[in-house]
Parts: C-alpha cells; sequence; structure tokens
C-alpha cells in the first residue's frame, strides 16, 4: 500500500472504582496519497436541470460552468461520466449509461455536452444517485466519488423511496452534496452527504460555484486508497457505545458497523489522500479491581477487501481509587464532546426558532455561543451572530435577531457538523 497510516490514541486510561465507560480519541493520519500514487478512480457529476434553475438563469449558467472546471479537474484515465437530474436521471455524457476515461477528446466532449444543458421539469434524488450507482457498477475497483448539486426540495419521491434508494446505495461510492440558493433543505442533503460519507454545504450564490467544484474535484483526484475501514475489536463482555467522526466534521458511524470477526467490527471511513480525521471511541467494559490494566479496545484501519491492515492503536482501562488521576479528563474527549452538543445545540435552536418557540431558541442558541466561545471555534460563532444578538458570549446570553435571512440561517445550520480541531496535548 503505497499509502503510510499512523493512529495516535488521546485519553485518559485511569477509571475509578466500578466504572465501565473508556473514551478516547483516535486521530488518524495518512501520507502519501497523491496522483503518482493513486490508484484507479472513478467520478460521476450531477447537475439539477429542474424547472428552477433557470430562476434567475444566471443558476444554470453557474451550475455548467462549474461542472466544466470539474471535467477540467478530473487527471488523465480517471473514468467519468456527467448526469442530469430532473424527476428522471440522463446521462448527458457519454449518450449512454457508461463510464468512459478522460482525456483530451472526452474533456471537450463533455464540455460540449453540458454546454447545451437546459433546465426543465422535477426533482428526483433518490434516482440520480441510483443512475450513479449504476455507471460505477463497471468500476468495481475504483475509488468512486459524485458530486451532486441541486437547488431544490426532493419534490418527486417519497422520504420512504429517497431513503431506500440510499439503503441500497450505501458504501458504493462518496458523494459530496451542494445546495444553490435557499430552496433546497439543509436536513435532506445532509442525509444523503452523511449516508455516503460525503460533505454537505450552502453555495449561497451561484457564483461560488466553480471554485467549489474545482475544489470537490481535486479532492477526490487526491485521494490514493479507497473503501478504508476503522476496525475496532474490544474483550469478552465489553460492548461499543458509539464509534463517530468527530473532525474535520461530525457524522454518527454507530450503526454503520459490520462483523468482521469474533468482537470486531469494520465502520467506513471511505476514501483517503494525505490528510488527518479524528475519531470518538466509546466502550463499556466490566470494571476490574483497582490496579487492573485492561486492552479495552484494538483499532485499526483496514481494507476490508483483502484485510490488509494499514495502522493500530490502543484504548487502555487502568482503575485506580486516586481521585487525582480518576478524575482528570482527556482535553481531546472533552473538547469532542462540546462540539457535538455544540452542533445539537445549533440545529435544536433553529428548529425551535422555525416553530416559533422563542423560549428554547433563545436557551439553544444561547448555548450555542457558550460552546463555541469555550472551544475556540470562531467561524461557528460568527454565523451565530448573524441569527442573534450576543450580550454575553461567555454565559451565552443572547437575544434572538428579529429578521434573520434565509441564507444565514440555512448557512448555520449547514455548518454546524463542522468541527474545529483541538490541539493535541495530552499522552498517547
Amino acid at each position: 500500500m503505497s499509502t503510510d497510516f499512523q493512529l495516535e490514541v488521546y485519553q485518559n486510561e485511569y477509571l475509578p472504582e466500578g466504572a465501565r465507560e473508556v473514551n478516547a480519541i483516535v486521530t488518524v493520519s495518512s501520507s502519501g496519497g497523491t496522483a503518482e500514487v493513486a490508484g484507479p478512480a472513478a467520478e460521476v457529476i450531477i447537475v439539477d436541470c429542474s424547472g428552477s434553475m433557470h430562476v434567475p438563469p444566471t443558476k444554470l449558467r453557474a451550475a455548467k460552468d462549474a461542472t466544466i472546471a470539474a471535467i477540467d479537474t478530473l487527471r488523465d484515465g480517471v473514468a467519468f461520466a456527467v448526469v442530469a437530474g430532473t424527476d428522471t436521471a440522463r446521462v448527458v455524457y457519454p449518450l449512454r449509461v457508461a463510464l468512459v476515461e478522460a482525456n483530451a477528446t472526452t474533456r471537450a466532449e463533455a464540455k460540449q455536452a453540458v454546454s447545451a444543458l437546459r433546465a426543465n421539469g422535477g426533482t428526483a434524488m433518490g434516482q440520480w444517485l441510483q443512475v450513479a450507482d449504476t455507471l460505477f457498477l463497471s468500476r468495481p475497483g475504483a475509488m468512486k466519488h459524485a458530486i451532486l448539486l441541486t437547488d431544490g426540495q426532493n419534490m418527486h419521491e417519497t422520504p420512504r423511496q429517497l431513503a431506500r434508494i440510499l439503503k441500497a446505495v450505501t458504501g458504493h461510492f462518496v458523494c459530496d452534496c451542494r445546495g444553490v440558493g435557499t430552496d433546497w433543505q439543509v436536513n435532506e442533503l445532509r442525509e444523503i452527504a452523511t449516508t455516503l460519507l460525503g460533505t454537505v454545504d450552502i453555495v449561497a450564490e451561484p457564483d461560488g460555484l466553480e471554485a467549489d467544484f474545482r475544489a470537490m474535484a481535486a479532492s477526490a483526484m487526491g485521494k490514493a486508497v479507497g473503501d478504508v475501514a476503522l476496525r475496532l475489536w474490544t474483550p469478552q463482555g465489553a460492548t461499543v457505545k458509539f464509534v463517530k467522526q468527530v473532525e474535520p466534521t461530525l457524522t454518527d458511524l454507530t450503526a454503520r458497523r459490520v462483523e468482521s470477526a469474533p468482537r470486531s467490527g469494520d465502520y467506513p471511513t471511505g476514501s483517503w489522500g494525505t490528510e488527518s480525521r479524528d475519531y470518538h471511541v466509546c466502550i463499556q467494559v466490566s470494571p476490574a479491581g483497582v490496579g487492573e490494566k485492561m486492552l479495552a479496545g484494538r483499532v485499526s484501519m483496514v481494507v476490508p477487501a483483502t484485510n490488509e491492515v494499514l495502522g493500530k492503536g490502543q484504548v487502555l482501562a487502568i482503575w485506580t481509587d486516586d481521585t487525582v488521576l480518576s478524575t482528570k479528563i482527556s482535553p481531546e474527549v472533552a473538547h469532542y464532546t462540546g462540539q457535538a452538543e455544540l452542533a445539537s445545540a445549533i440545529q435544536e435552536g433553529l428548529e425551535a426558532r422555525k416553530a416559533g418557540d422563542v423560549e428554547t431558541a433563545t436557551a439553544k442558541l444561547g448555548k450555542a455561543v457558550a460552546l463555541a466561545t469555550q472551544s475556540g471555534h470562531e467561524d461557528t460563532a460568527k454565523l451565530l451572530a448573524r441569527v442573534v444578538d450576543i450580550e454575553d458570549a461567555a454565559t451565552g446570553t443572547v437575544r434572538l435577531k428579529r429578521s434573520v435571512s434565509t441564507v444565514d440561517e440555512m448557512t448555520l445550520d449547514t455548518r454546524s457538523t463542522v468541527t474545529k480541531r483541538v490541539g493535541k496535548t495530552s499522552e498517547s
């Protein structure tokens, strides 16, 4: 494997007598992910071509320019296709349900096809994803990535239909989602992106699309190894309470576990290039006696298809009657627990605001301000300041603004799951 993985575990391994819960932050860093060493890759760009993309006309024009920029970013040999999404899904390049390899000729043909796109029809995102999945089937060993752009809500499918398709395509490819304008639903795109291990963001103005598409395509081209899983082994009598990615974004992987061996399970993490991510692992164990030490978990990064182990780490537990040792909180665990609370407070506060529950909205968004201030999450604090008037940031004393733009509200909601990395200070 050309990509090297290193695992560092941050925790307070000392537990008070009788304690059962072991928490650890696992930092996974990979290096060596470059275009020169990358394996085969496949890319599908899905462009919303529903009727609303004509309002204003600059929206579809910007989407075309962004798609062309993404096509230009694909390296030679990458298999790709472009899909126009309406209440159905149509492969606009190539002119068949297939992928073609990127080169000067196919890029030029694809860009010409994109330039001819017209907006007309409805929105059925599940069908878009289904066609992407069909396209990817011809490249079983490739790192598969899709970009999905929409400006509206999934009006021509029921939530149940979308959920069924998402379940069917889960684990097959990574999908980054972007919503342009303010007529789409954050929860809808977040569900797609989270399920397919991608990102979600708002592009408030169409002229911001091109740079965003180019960045997403470039990131996909920088991946060197695909379908990597976090494998967690736990001892007899232990149970996994949760496994969550906590940086760069919050994603709960707990329900995504696939049993790999007795007392071992794999949690999907998608494709990797040169990057670093943090995971929060929480394990419940049977308490041991004072002074006893236990291997509470063994964490490794693996390629499940081949069982190749890319890196390893250990989660430990030592029971003590020394309260100085057992009451010390790992700063990494505390930080990311606070980041999860911050995301929940923002989302619950915005929901309460929409429902007209001023008291709950004020309390939740005030808590969010305090948490953002404590954790040094300046970006989130600035977004919160567009939704509430802050009287005292440290205590979270706020008042709801009388008038808030939809863009500001949706931006805060969309980026609530983007986390800030903590400075590592504890012993691993």
